[in-house]
Parts: C-alpha cells; structure tokens; sequence
C-alpha cells in the first residue's frame, strides 16, 4: 500500500507508542490536484471546497478502490511538476491526453471527447477561423488551446498570443476587448456563457482528443484506478456525470461510455 504524508504519521505514532506493526486497514488517501476555476470540471467554492464533473469521478473512484480523497488546489501548469515529483497522486483538469505529455506521464483510459473552440463576443467580426488575421488570441498557458494558437498562427495570420492562468480572466479580457477571441475546451466555454449571454462560441474545432486522468510514469495506481473508470462506465455512472455537468447525454460511441485500453506512448 502506498503511504502518503497522512498515512506515515499514524505509522510513526503508532509505532513510538508501542503498538507495534500498523494494520493495512488505513485508509490510503488519493492527493488530486486540481485548477480550481475550470466549470463544469472542476471549481473551487467560497468555503474552500471543490465541485465539477470530475471532482465527482475522483470521488466516485476513491469510494471504488476504498480510499479517500484530498483535492489540493494548484494552477494547471503546476500539475504536471507536482504528478512528476510525487507530490500528488492524480491530476484532474480537463487534462488533454496526447503523445508528448505520455512521454512523462501516465493517464488513464480517457473519458471525455474533448474539442476545442474559437470563441468571442457576439457582436465580434470573429465569424471564422480565417477571420483571426491580424487578430490577438488567448488560451490557459499550457493547454491544448495554446498548442494549437502557436501550430496555426502563422497559417491564420493571428497577429497576437497571450497566455492566461485561469479561464476567467481570458473569457473576461474577451469579454472587455483586451483580446479579439479566445481557444479552449468546448464545453467549459459553453458552460461560462450560460452566465454571460454577450459572448459564444465562433466555431468548433474538431480535435479527436479524450480527457484522461494524470499520475506520474508508471504510477502503481494506475491499473486500480483505470479499473475504477471501466466499472464507472459499464454501471452507467459516467454517462450520469456527462448528463449532470453538461446538461446533455453523451453519444453512445463517445469515450464517455466506451471501454477504452489505457493510452500508451508513441
């Protein structure tokens, strides 16, 4: 059984009073790290604790392979150094799987169909992707949005790249003009605008790519959560998230309810 910082102070207790050898019976806790302003997969609320779609599946998991779960709160950035260097065991955030991040780090099988989109006010002369010439963009800084802004801005001409740290203050420089548009998930997009009905979706853009759970290479978790994730799906549980979170059943066909193998490196 893996012992993180909780679990080694009852080991150490229990052993400088006496009692002898610790029964495996502690629970072991799950550490997540988790970006905090990310709805409808994660969001951090005003007493401190969290909500979203995934915060739902880490907790639905932990209550699978009998562990609790500690959500730390962490900028996105900061979730891949802190999978590497062990100081969390699994990172959620609408975290895109693709070969480079596998070179470093492991995922589950993913869960979520995850496009992205262009988005601006309504009244924006954005109507298309070709419309971004001599156009300032934004992204989260380090997502998938970033990654493709800086593979097409010399295909579309984008004149500007800034980079953000939370999906609110890039939707709110959208919203103030400071940016012409931005790029990101989809559905967190879509999610934000029921609250802001100046601003939508230009056009979707067709990625192919699934949200997995992170966890440093070669994780010995990763088999009993991934597990986890297939009981999750077969029961149901996951197509019950999607409908609660994105106010939509998902396609029969989509990684939300198929099995899927865990992602390997290319």
């Amino acid at each position: 059984m893996l012992l993180n910082r909780r679990n080694l102070i009852g080991v150490v207790a229990a052993l400088t009073l006496g009692l002898g050898p610790v029964s495996l019976a502690y629970a072991e806790t799950l550490l997540v790290g988790a970006y905090p302003a990310n709805p409808p997969w994660e969001n951090k609320l005003e007493n401190g604790q969290f909500e979203g779609f995934e915060v739902d599946l880490v907790k639905e998991i932990g209550k699978r392979i009998g562990s609790d779960v500690e959500i730390q709160d962490l900028g996105f950035q900061a979730l891949f150094s802190a999978t590497v260097s062990g100081r969390i065991d699994l990172a959620i955030s609408s975290i895109t799987i693709n070969n480079d991040r596998l070179q470093n780090q492991t995922f589950t099988q993913g869960y979520y169909d995850s496009d992205i989109a262009l988005v601006a006010k309504k009244d924006t002369t954005l109507k298309t992707l070709e419309d971004m010439k001599g156009k300032t963009v934004g992204a989260i800084s380090a997502s998938v949005g970033e990654a493709w802004i800086k593979a097409n801005t010399e295909k579309y001409g984008i004149k500007e790249y800034r980079g953000y740290d939370t999906q609110q203050n890039l939707i709110l420089d959208v919203q103030s003009g400071r940016l012409d548009g931005a790029i990101g998930d989809i559905a967190g997009f879509q999610f934000a605008f029921t609250k802001m009905p100046d601003m939508g979706v230009v056009t979707a853009i067709p990625t192919g790519d699934k949200f997995g759970i992170m966890m440093k290479k070669g994780s010995p978790l990763l088999e009993k959560v991934n597990g986890a994730i297939d009981d999750i799906k077969k029961d149901g549980t996951m197509a019950a998230l999607h409908k609660k979170w994105l106010g939509a059943d998902a396609a029969a066909d989509s990684s939300t309810n198929k099995i899927l193998p865990i992602p390997q490196a290319q």
